[in-house]
């Protein structure tokens, strides 16, 4: 048997005898905490947040805490104590249990240990180890407590406030509108909304975004994500040649100005993609290590590692290092404090010439840790609120701790979502299990700006991933814009879009359909998931639980707290239809497929609570 496998069977084992029969010890070494990363960080300059993440023996946990101070000067025969509290919040993951707390220290630092009760079993958690009171009391230990040092304002994480508020738009140019045929490129292709090719071009610019922001400010969209527009011999544009030169077949750098300044006046904030792993072969400087091989100035710039450069074939060989293993997309040593000046001058030159609100860094996990801190020191000095996205895939929490990034695109959630409906067997604890842990992964001011999302340019679209069940592609969305974080809707997702993956997620979008009014059922739809999002703050909230109120296993159900207001939200995915006594709340806030107190299969009831 996989030992992974007996180790799952044994805890289970041990974990059903221990609720039951409290014969065996606290399971210790499911319990975990560190003074660091997202299990103790300071909030803000006033608030402290611990977790401890246990196994589902523990009852409860107390935490002790006090000022390092108290009792005098640490390292002298002084006696500490600190203040007991329980810590009530929690959540529950697959396998464990996640505590929370929130503390105030009065001098800006903290001393902390952990009580711990399983039955009748009581342990002492420090950093050092496990006691019991005891061995905690014997004559001459000294204790190792956790310790925050020193909340200091200058290292509390800090995220944009207005992300949280937005609903995002995200656009690839080349297939979103044609707004400039003078300037579509050779081979053109005309406007469609059938299938696509991987080097096809249907002629997508900067006009035609611009022509379109009315729709997307009637749709409720408040952000608008670019994917790349400078220039590039290929019509997705992520292998750049010129940073600071707008693609000629989208326009020009005064188009791109005057888009971002027509966004703003209608309160739209705008981020572009900024693609600084790789660029392509015809970026000079890359031409003159062709050109002159290992004495270009240049040939540190980019991960090479066998001379000469040879060319005809993916990079698998290890001669140079490329954006997976394509060989038209060499890899740039952001190692290099000179690639880092010069993509900094990149980025200071798109701030002040075109008042960009936001990054979308491409790749973003394998551009260098020392380029993205200097990144962050130059874009809020220059933008207070300036937001940095990252493109991760996975774990975050080494570019998220307030000093790199602010934000990763969310695809955890996005898998964490999809996840119940490719699942039909799975109960809904399963579905309550992994969306907390998405959100158990960072700092909460993190997960406020966290970039959401169900599908994009790099994966098969919402509809596709619903099976093309309307019912279950709504019930989705629902939940997209019930979580934590700030959510972005891929072009044609509020028309319920069809594509399958690359390049079939990057469809023409059928403005013949949009403007005929074929498509205003689907876009009404939107209309009022946005509105909602937008006017009930609980739906933006980081606060939400699980109360699981409704018999039916695969019957979901959450409730949203926010500071004027509280939703709950129940989504049917039984094959039958489900009573729901909604008498205890004041109103329906959101439904499809309820009717007569019975909510269908494959439909959402979000209920405003009673105050």
């Amino acid at each position: 048997m996989d030992i992974a496998i007996w180790a799952r069977i044994s805890y289970s084992v041990l974990v059903t005898e221990n609720v039951f029969r409290k014969e065996i010890p606290m399971f210790l070494s499911a319990i975990y905490h560190r003074m660091s990363e997202q299990y103790c960080y300071p909030l803000d300059t006033e608030q402290l947040i611990i977790n401890i993440k246990t196994g589902y023996d523990v009852d409860k946990v107390y935490i002790y805490y006090g000022d390092p101070y108290d009792a005098g000067i640490m390292g002298g025969n002084e006696r500490w104590s600190g203040k007991k509290e329980e810590i009530c919040f929690k959540k529950r993951l697959k396998d464990h249990i996640w505590w929370t707390t929130t503390l105030r220290p009065e001098y800006k630092r903290c001393k902390y240990y952990f009580e711990l009760h399983s039955g009748e079993e009581v342990m002492y958690f420090f950093e050092d180890g496990f006691y019991t009171e005891e061995e905690m009391n014997t004559e001459g230990k000294t204790l190792s407590y956790f310790i925050m040092p020193w909340m200091n304002p200058a290292d509390v994480c800090k995220t944009p406030a207005w992300v949280n508020d937005t609903v995002w738009y995200q656009i690839f140019p080349e297939r979103f509108c044609n707004g400039d045929k003078s300037i579509d490129p050779e081979g053109v292709m005309p406007w469609q909304t059938g299938e696509v090719g991987f080097h096809d071009y249907y002629g997508g610019d900067i006009r035609g975004i611009r022509d379109r922001l009315p729709y997307l400010r009637d749709l409720g969209i408040t952000g608008i994500y670019l994917n790349p527009i400078f220039e590039a011999h290929s019509n997705h544009k992520y292998n750049t040649r010129d940073y600071k030169k707008v693609d000629p077949q989208f326009g020009t750098n005064d188009d791109l100005r005057a888009l971002v300044d027509e966004a703003h006046a209608m309160g739209i904030r705008v981020m572009l993609d900024a693609v600084f792993n790789h660029t392509g072969i015809d970026h000079p400087m890359w031409k003159d290590i062709v050109e002159k091989g290992r004495e270009s100035e240049y040939a540190d710039w980019y991960m090479i590692n066998k001379w000469p450069l040879e060319k005809g074939r993916d990079t698998r060989d290890g001669r140079y290092y490329s954006f997976a293993f394509a060989e038209y997309m060499p890899k740039l040593n952001t190692n290099n404090p000179a690639v880092q000046d010069y993509l900094l001058d990149i980025i200071r030159f798109w701030i002040e010439t075109f008042d960009i609100d936001g990054l979308r860094f491409d790749v973003g996990n394998e551009v260098s840790h020392s380029f993205l801190k200097a990144v962050r020191y130059m874009t809020c000095h220059m933008k207070d609120d300036f937001y940095l996205l990252g493109e991760i895939w996975h774990d975050s929490i080494s570019w998220l701790r307030g000093d790199e990034y602010d934000s990763v695109m969310n695809y955890p959630l996005t898998t964490a979502i999809s996840d119940f409906w490719v699942y039909k067997n799975r109960g809904r604890e399963s579905f309550e299990f992994d969306i907390n842990r998405c959100f158990t992964m960072y700092f909460a001011q993190v997960n406020d700006v966290l970039f959401n999302l169900l599908d994009s340019h790099d994966t098969n679209r919402l509809l596709d991933k619903a099976c093309h069940n309307i019912d279950i592609f709504y019930q989705q969305l629902a939940v997209l814009f019930t979580m934590p974080g700030s959510p972005c809707i891929y072009y044609g997702t509020e028309v319920a879009m069809e594509g399958s993956y690359d390049p079939d997620c990057r469809r023409c979008m059928p403005w013949d359909e949009i403007d005929s009014g074929k498509r205003a059922n689907e876009i009404a739809e939107m209309k009022r998931l946005i509105e909602m999002r937008k006017t009930l703050q609980s739906c933006k909230s980081r606060n939400f639980h699980f109360p699981n109120d409704i018999e039916e296993k695969r019957v979901i159900s959450f409730t949203k707290i926010g500071e004027n207001e509280s939703i709950q939200v129940y989504l049917n995915c039984e094959e039958n239809a489900v009573d729901i006594d909604i008498s205890g709340f004041s109103g329906i806030v959101y439904s499809r497929k309820w009717k007569d107190g019975k909510l269908e299969p494959n439909g959402v009831l979000i209920l405003k609570v009673k105050d």
